[in-house]
């Protein structure tokens, strides 16, 4: 039995961040970042059951097509998925009365929509990128008993030997996407690819401003780094940063659930270009999941 002060739930039956009840939940989820953006996609559905609103958390369930989908916004960071990932399960698989779990698990198909920085030459604005695997330079996961078993031990060394990784910053995790809703999301028009997901827009992905970094070549070792799975052979580059990936892989996996990432690259950091209006063309990403979802 989960106590009030862990499991908390409003006074209407609603989780305390999202102030969704478990029957506004659909199997199928769609994170943003963006509370704007959970309108957008709800424009394109047939239908709306459910909309609510708290402070950075905007959620809309409808249908689209035929399918229902819960389209959530998270706000921005690895901390809020935290939040977000935890009340998400608790509505799919506690009993909100009893606050005991579920006898049968209910498992989650989760997509996070956002977008990104592109680190490669072959990752231009407006390259959708598919996050086979995210490095979460946040730490996390690290606070969770179960974090090895749904992560990447070996590439998780390899990457620390070769960034030559300052303790001082925390252990990174790399955290594995369910591989076959990443296939499918990302079906053959997306770049697959290794996402690091940081603990902050400037300094964690290597932006100076006013304030120097600790490790001035780090987005050069980033961007040279690449990794082949011993299981498949294939040779993964780091493609992208981000903020939530690594995140929204872990947690579900963790919990039980399947989750992927795409992004749409607005600015490429080896290029030094940026996209100001990208807003104008997320649409055909948003529709593309909602179709593979």
């Amino acid at each position: 039995m989960y106590p009030p002060s862990e499991l908390i739930i409003n006074e209407d039956g609603s989780c305390f961040h999202l102030h969704l009840k478990p029957e506004n939940l659909a199997d199928k989820v769609i994170l943003v970042g963006d509370p704007e953006r959970v309108s957008t996609i709800g424009k394109l559905f047939d239908s709306i059951e459910v909309e609510v609103s708290n402070r950075e958390f905007h959620t809309i369930t409808g249908t689209y097509k035929g399918k229902r989908i819960t389209v959530q916004s998270t706000g921005i960071g690895c901390d809020n998925i935290d939040i977000v990932l935890t009340e998400l399960d608790s509505l799919a698989n506690i009993n909100y009365t009893t606050r005991e779990d579920n006898p049968q698990h209910r498992t989650l198909d989760i997509v996070r929509i956002g977008t990104c920085g592109g680190l490669q030459p072959d990752t231009p604005i407006g390259t959708p990128i598919i996050s086979v695997k995210s490095i979460g330079f946040d730490g996390l996961l690290n606070y969770y008993a179960d974090r090895d078993k749904v992560c990447d031990l070996k590439l998780e060394e390899a990457f620390r030997k070769h960034m030559n990784w300052s303790e001082k910053k925390g252990a990174p995790y790399v955290a594995v996407a369910d591989d076959e809703l990443s296939r499918r999301i990302g079906g053959t028009d997306m770049h697959r690819g290794i996402t690091a997901s940081c603990g902050g827009f400037y300094g964690p992905q290597g932006r100076q401003i006013r304030l120097k970094i600790q490790d001035p070549e780090q987005n050069q070792k980033v961007e040279a780094f690449s990794y082949t799975c011993p299981k498949t052979g294939e040779t993964l580059k780091i493609c992208n940063f981000e903020m939530e990936s690594s995140a929204v892989a872990g947690m579900s996996a963790m919990l039980g659930h399947k989750a992927t990432t795409c992004c749409m690259v607005i600015a490429n950091r080896y290029d030094k270009e940026m996209n100001t209006t990208y807003k104008n063309s997320m649409e055909n990403i948003l529709k593309t999941v909602l179709d593979r979802i």
